[in-house]
């Protein structure tokens, strides 16, 4: 089995990033460079803390070649055990290609995501540019520690010492997500089983989301605006055409047909009265379109989503002071129920779970995520403590050191390993900075936030897992005691290179959790952004109440107009299984008699064309050139069935490019 387990923990990690890549991103609308870098930073980073528990283990069976024979053949080797020289190997590879990723390339990669030039090599000079402070501080801070090195030459090689920076700049930030998780994690549990606090919470939600739909669909607006003007300057035959034909593919189709039949193909651009833009406003342009779109879409997916939240919360509401213990929908799913529905999931057993299991399961979910986040905090504070031991972490993994039972020791690493990380995790998931970086489900996150939240896990990992390892007493620089180290460990360096590190920032910032978690109990953050205008959800706040009053309004108006729309169908349903459909019938009667006259029609022509020997020769060849003659600006995807737009003569394809079809496949987005 030696190697089995890594190799099982490597695919299963794989497909749970693909998996929640799939979750935020979009697979066929975003850039395939975007989702691959995003992939990797995810895949590395869960890689680490899923193969972490191994590498202790394995580190604890070692322990036995120091001992004597008689102890030895007490002792086993783990299942896991993973042979020497794959560990030390596969941390370098994992470790400095995650360094990469989150210090060179991912930030190149948003600067390149998110520019709006029209070709890659525009697109690269964009990205060059933006990232040349960026990059400049990296140079300023490498020169730096190149004069450290060389002031103090006794000390260890540079390579550790940019570890060792990279880990404390991590570290400053773990800690801060770390105190907000760890309340916030059980605290949302817990509110999840009251009902009434989780629906007027919803309708808080709806009343902002909707300002933030409005707001969207203006912005969208304006810059639709923007983009007619400039696409009526620009006619067919300009230079610069195929930079709006690149933008016009980015526009909603309703958009794109409106501008498109307002074009006038034989309009001469070298009319000297009017303004051209230039290409770099094109870019900017470009720019805002996608910027627009894109969160146009996004708020209108929320709206729907947060919109079913709150009628099955309703639902719910309703459904808990019913008799027959059967839970009833307001809107029942049009799609038939599956055999999971039928027979397992069955209305009985949906009441007792939405009604009655499901709150007492997250209440006793989150009094046992609190007294997890109690032990979290309370190792946090004494892991450098190493005689007597008062981390409950190390104590757990050393009293199965003794009777070395590996199973347990990889069980519980991996706990508690996986709900520090799901408090780091969940918090860089939930936090938003206005518009710039937001991770949303439903394939609603953008390039940009994409890579940003793998670069945030690229650099809270190492220091996490660091962390793990001082909780359980497994690093010798924070538990002053020689033992094996993890090859972890090894890889990653001494922290006992910089002594003030190491003796002060390691030890003591950690207990900066402990002022973390009560400011989030109390909600300090909360009420300072309250105080700076940014409305949060609070309890005692008027400004709160004005706003769940004005959600449920929302609410319930979105529930009226989808009633209408049932009750329509349900009329039009029931009129056609009365009486039929006429419409149709008629309809069939009047393309029989259609076809019958022009069957006739057609054999009277006929008849007479076979007979008549009027008109000469060249009056037959003048009408056949007639009808074989094409318009000239003849496109097959223009035709109408309508017959006031072909008479108009405007064309209802509303994807105005240009004539040329061949000039639209150099600019495609890249």
């Amino acid at each position: 089995m030696s190697g089995a387990a890594l190799g099982i923990e490597i695919v299963v990690v794989f497909f749970l990033a693909l998996f929640l890549l799939h979750r935020y991103g979009d697979f066929k609308k975003q850039q395939r460079m975007v989702l691959f870098g995003t992939l990797l930073a995810w895949y590395l980073c869960f890689l680490i803390v899923f193969i972490l528990p191994l590498d202790v283990s394995t580190q604890v069976s070692e322990l036995l070649i120091v001992f004597p024979l008689s102890v030895r053949t007490l002792c086993h080797k783990p299942w896991s055990y993973i042979p020497d020289g794959i560990m030390p190997v596969f941390w370098r590879v994992v470790y400095w290609t995650s360094q990469c990723l989150t210090w060179l390339l991912l930030p190149f990669m948003q600067s390149y995501a998110r520019s709006g030039g029209f070709s890659i090599t525009g697109k690269i000079k964009t990205a060059l540019i933006e990232n040349a402070i960026y990059y400049g501080t990296y140079l300023l801070i490498f020169g730096s520690l190149l004069i450290y090195v060389a002031v103090h030459p006794e000390l260890y090689e540079l390579q550790t010492i940019g570890i060792t920076a990279a880990n404390t700049w991590g570290l400053f930030l773990l800690v801060l997500l770390l105190g907000y998780g760890l309340v916030e994690i059980p605290r949302s549990y817990w509110n999840s089983s009251r009902h009434g606090h989780l629906l007027v919470k919803t309708y808080f939600k709806a009343s902002k989301l909707m300002t933030e739909k409005a707001d969207a669909e203006e912005n969208l607006e304006d810059v639709m605006e923007e983009v007619r003007k400039v696409s009526e300057s620009i006619k067919y035959n300009h230079p610069l055409r195929k930079y709006i034909d690149t933008i016009l593919r980015k526009c909603p189709l309703d958009y794109q047909e409106k501008m498109g039949r307002n074009m006038d193909d034989y309009e001469d651009f070298d009319d000297k009265q009017n303004t051209y833009p230039t290409e770099k406003s094109l870019v900017k342009l470009h720019k805002q379109v996608i910027y627009a779109v894109q969160r146009h879409n996004r708020t209108r997916v929320q709206w729907q989503i947060l919109l079913q939240q709150a009628i099955h919360l309703e639902d719910v509401a309703k459904n808990e002071t019913s008799s027959t213990h059967q839970f009833v929908h307001s809107f029942p799913s049009s799609e038939p129920a599956g055999w999971f529905s039928r027979y397992i999931y069955t209305p009985t057993v949906e009441w007792y779970w939405e009604c009655l299991l499901k709150r007492w399961f997250y209440r006793l979910l989150s009094i046992v995520l609190t007294l997890f986040s109690v032990v979290v905090v309370w190792s946090e504070c004494t892991f450098f403590s190493t005689r007597p031991v008062l981390s409950l972490f190390a104590i757990f993994i050393q009293l199965a050191e003794r009777d070395y039972n590996y199973l347990y020791i990889e069980m519980a690493c991996f706990i508690t390993i996986f709900f520090l990380c799901t408090c780091v995790y969940s918090t860089v998931f939930r936090i938003r900075v206005f518009n710039y970086y937001y991770l949303a489900s439903h394939h609603q996150t953008d390039a940009y936030s994409l890579q940003f939240s793998g670069m945030l896990f690229c650099r809270l990992t190492p220091p996490l897992c660091l962390n793990f390892l001082g909780l359980i007493h497994m690093d010798s620089a924070i538990s002053h005691q020689e033992k094996l180290q993890t090859a972890y460990t090894s890889i990653m360096g001494s922290m006992r290179v910089l002594s003030f590190i190491a003796n002060g920032f390691y030890i003591y910032y950690p207990m900066l959790i402990v002022i973390l978690c009560i400011a989030t109990y109390f909600s300090l953050g909360t009420r300072c952004l309250n105080l700076l205008g940014f409305q949060q959800f609070m309890d005692d706040s008027e400004m709160t109440s004005d706003l769940i009053d004005e959600g449920k309004e929302l609410i319930r108006r979105e529930k009226r107009k989808r009633q209408r729309i049932e009750d329509g169908e349900n009329r039009r349903r029931e009129w056609k299984e009365r009486y039929g459909n006429p419409r149709e019938d008629y309809a069939a009667r009047n393309r029989s008699s259609h076809e019958m006259k022009e069957t006739s029609y057609s054999d009277t022509v006929s008849s007479k064309a076979k007979y008549s020997r009027s008109g000469s020769r060249a009056e037959r060849d003048r009408i056949e050139l007639l009808q074989d003659a094409e318009p000239l600006d003849f496109n097959a995807e223009a035709l109408t069935d309508d017959p006031l737009d072909a008479e108009s003569g405007r064309h209802s394809g509303g994807r105005y490019l240009s004539m040329s079809s061949s000039r639209s496949r150099i600019f495609d987005d890249i």
